[in-house]
């Protein structure tokens, strides 16, 4: 029963943690009225937790080495309630982003620790149904972020978007503390790698900042993105050389000389990032072409959680009996199939048509983390799983930012192809198109008006043409992101890293 409660208090506080990396972000437009800036300006409230989210998670290891893993942990849930607290009360924009800031810095080492505090307390032939609760809060928050927020700011006012974190990560942090503080792990005073610390704040700060803005400031056209861009590269390449010669290097990255470790890295992040990107792509579709509210929108996207609820603890049964790259192969094929149904799309498109592919992707969410997971961590003994889970969840929230962005610009990229291509035709030498003419001119159209209508109904295609294109190219990846999965060579002891954490702790 213990364990129990251990595991819906680490879920809790994994849930409330991926919730706000989402939930702010409908609720843009009225904060930034209220704090009275700009919606430009207002979109910082996302940017900085962010940038501060994806610099503190690689530091999970390192952090994790000299504080312990349970107080680690339980530092990261007190500092991320009262940081909410501040957001909710920031009377300006500066405090409102310093909070974020904090919120954003304080998070990153949650997610790693979980996984690392679920497997190290459960029996091996138990964690695989452990990761099956963490894994479920992973991938409902992020759906459930936008629909919580907008009914919030429409219902309530926007610092309950953050207050709601308060009686939740108290009810985790107490829990917490019950169950596993008698599982801390050893303590070591490692030197602090001050360079490698400055160039990870460097290069991830240039590269998510380039990601955030490079939609509002047209990509490369504009001098600031080109900067941040190759601030980014040097600082990587640096950042690369300095921790591999290092002796206390602040991230790990001797983990991918291991098989499993990259190939199930790679595999997860950039199928989460086709996840993620198409999870604000459809969405934005929805709502600026077909006539969705936000609210209507968010409420297609919410039967994705029904199957995933429903199947997880399934995955996590079956687990420690079978290959977990079977149960990736399948989940990735079954993505696949998702992506391909919504290609065929059309601007006419029903509501079953929008909802059947959202419940086949929950069939698809349900055996997507675990058995990953389960790869990329196995084989690895019980003291290197933090730095692991923490450099592989770095990748994996990186790709899905990158994923974001690329799915975006390519959309208007693609929508501009095919509105040029439509409109070739568009002329008075086609038949078809003066027939058209002809006939809006009968309704009491003038001229201007029904080339008016006319590019409207061009433009609407267009974009469904290009949001058709990039369904189809995730469900190829999808496809060609199987041969990764069977690069690697999981241990079959209960699940691989499962088997590892277990023994390290027992």
């Amino acid at each position: 029963m213990q364990l129990v409660i251990g595991t819906i208090a680490v879920s809790l506080a994994v849930f409330m943690n991926v919730l706000d990396t989402s939930i702010a972000n409908v609720a843009i437009p009225t904060i930034s009225g209220d704090l009275g800036v700009s919606s430009d300006q207002g979109t910082w409230v996302i940017t900085s937790f962010a940038v501060a989210n994806a610099i503190s998670v690689p530091l999970t290891g390192w952090l994790t080495d000299r504080i312990g893993q349970v107080r680690l942990f339980l530092a990261s849930i007190v500092l991320f309630v009262v940081s909410s607290w501040m957001c909710g009360l920031a009377p300006t924009l500066p405090l409102l982003l310093l909070s974020r800031v904090i919120q954003g810095a304080v998070a990153g080492p949650m997610i790693p620790l979980s996984q690392a505090l679920l497997l190290g307390a459960y029996p091996r032939e138990k964690a695989p149904l452990a990761l099956s609760m963490w894994a479920m809060t992973t991938l409902i928050a992020p759906v459930a972020g936008p629909i919580l927020g907008g009914w919030i700011s429409d219902n309530i006012s926007w610092p309950w978007i953050f207050y709601v974190n308060i009686p939740v990560g108290i009810a985790a942090a107490i829990a917490t503390w019950a169950i596993f503080r008698k599982r801390e792990s050893a303590v070591k005073k490692a030197p602090i790698d001050g360079v490698g610390l400055g160039l990870l704040v460097i290069w991830v700060g240039s590269l998510q900042i380039m990601l955030d803005k490079g939609k509002d400031l047209d990509w490369f056209s504009s001098a600031t993105i080109v900067v941040l861009a190759l601030t980014a590269i040097i600082g990587l390449a640096f950042f690369v050389v300095w921790e591999l010669t290092a002796d206390h290097p602040v991230v790990d990255l001797s983990l991918f000389a291991r098989r499993n470790f990259t190939g199930g890295t790679v595999a997860l992040s950039i199928g989460y990032g086709l996840y993620f990107g198409n999870l604000v792509l459809l969405p934005l579709w929805l709502q600026t072409d077909i006539g969705y509210t936000a609210t209507d929108a968010g409420l297609v996207m919410a039967p994705v959680g029904l199957f995933a609820i429903l199947l997880s603890p399934v995955t996590g049964k079956f687990l420690p009996r079978t290959d977990p790259r079977y149960i990736a192969t399948a989940s990735f094929c079954t993505f696949a199939l998702c992506f391909w149904l919504r290609s065929r799309y059309t601007t006419g498109v029903d509501t079953w048509a929008l909802t059947l592919p959202t419940l086949i992707q929950g069939i698809a969410m349900a055996g997507f983390f675990i058995p990953l997971v389960s790869i990329t961590l196995s084989g690895l003994p019980g003291p290197r799983i933090p730095a692991a889970s923490g450099l592989s969840n770095f990748v994996r929230i990186m790709c899905g930012g990158i994923g974001t962005s690329i799915f975006q610009t390519a959309w208007d990229h693609r929508t501009i192809l095919h509105h040029a291509q439509l409109t070739e035709q568009a002329n008075p030498y086609n038949p078809v198109f003066a027939q058209q003419m002809t006939n809006m001119g009968a309704t009491g159209l003038n001229q201007a008006q029904s080339y008016g209508l006319f590019n409207n109904m061009v433009t609407q295609q267009a974009a469904q043409l290009g949001v058709n294109d990039l369904f189809w190219l995730s469900s190829a990846i999808f496809i060609a992101l199987i041969a990764l999965i069977w690069i690697t060579k999981p241990e079959r002891a209960g699940g691989g890293d499962a088997g590892a954490a277990a023994s390290a702790a027992h």
